[in-house]
């Protein structure tokens, strides 16, 4: 863990590590319904409660909760320039599932695995050799659900060395790492919507496109969406891009799982 002397080298994560001290996530969708319409989205301000999901190709979908649960930590230092910047990696190819894309390092949980902080920091380490020990987990957000019905917890981490992270890189899950400013996840700059479709309804993506030493990176999908919040969190206030008019994948979620629950009362 990070020692008083690391914070006191870097105000930046000493205010951090201070501002998120007492964080507490909004409410999850299992929870009641009031506290759910106090769960205003940082994306669109699309209000859960107004999404039209009782068309006949949504009213089609059942939600399955599953019991699979998996973390992706956030790890954050500050820059050359005094900016927070966050690590990310793209996966590799001959992974079986989403190979090439951009991703947090994480993954499902283990027996062993304490909580979802012990699971980042574990996922971390196998995959791009990032020494726990350097990490000083601050905050949770709350759960996100990937396209396959996966919980996905983020757990936001400080790493103050950053100069003593010496990358060994997992070949059979990671062929690249690289790290990217927080804020822009904020700004209009390289940012996009896509319109995608999931079991018959309509939502849309975030995508950043972001050129770095190593090329092109294009940074969407759960992984976009974890650091719009992220960076609305941290920044606290909403990014300047627009809002859209259809809800992004993780307010369909919420809206169709609050369908489900009504229907099953």
């Amino acid at each position: 863990m990070a020692s008083i002397e690391d914070w006191g080298r870097s105000q930046t994560l000493h205010r951090l590590a201070k501002q998120l001290e007492f964080y507490k996530p909004p409410s999850s969708p299992d929870k009641s319904e009031d506290d759910n319409e106090s769960d205003t989205s940082v994306n669109s301000g699309i209000s859960f409660n107004s999404l039209a999901v009782g068309n006949e190709e949504c009213s089609c979908v059942k939600l399955r909760l599953r019991e699979r649960r998996a973390a992706v930590l956030i790890c954050i230092f500050e820059g050359a320039e005094g900016e927070l910047r966050v690590i990310l990696t793209r996966r590799s190819m001959n992974l079986a599932s989403h190979p090439g894309d951009v991703a947090l390092p994480g993954g499902k949980m283990e027996k062993e695995d304490a909580d979802e902080s012990a699971t980042a920091r574990r996922e971390a380490m196998e995959e791009i050799g990032l020494d726990p020990s350097l990490v000083q987990v601050v905050a949770k957000l709350e759960c996100f659900m990937s396209q396959h019905l996966v919980t996905v917890v983020p757990v936001i981490g400080l790493v103050a060395r950053i100069e003593d992270f010496k990358p060994v890189l997992n070949a059979d899950e990671v062929d690249a790492i690289f790290d990217v400013p927080l804020e822009m996840f904020l700004k209009n700059d390289n940012h996009r919507f896509e319109e995608r479709e999931w079991m018959g309804c309509k939502y849309f993506l975030h995508l950043f496109d972001f050129e770095s030493e190593q090329g092109p990176f294009l940074i969407w999908g759960l992984t976009a969406s974890i650091l719009i919040r992220v960076a609305a969190v941290i920044y606290q206030q909403p990014p300047l891009f627009q809002g859209h008019s259809l809800p992004d994948f993780q307010e369909l979620q919420k809206a169709l799982h609050s369908v489900h629950n009504v229907n099953v009362t």
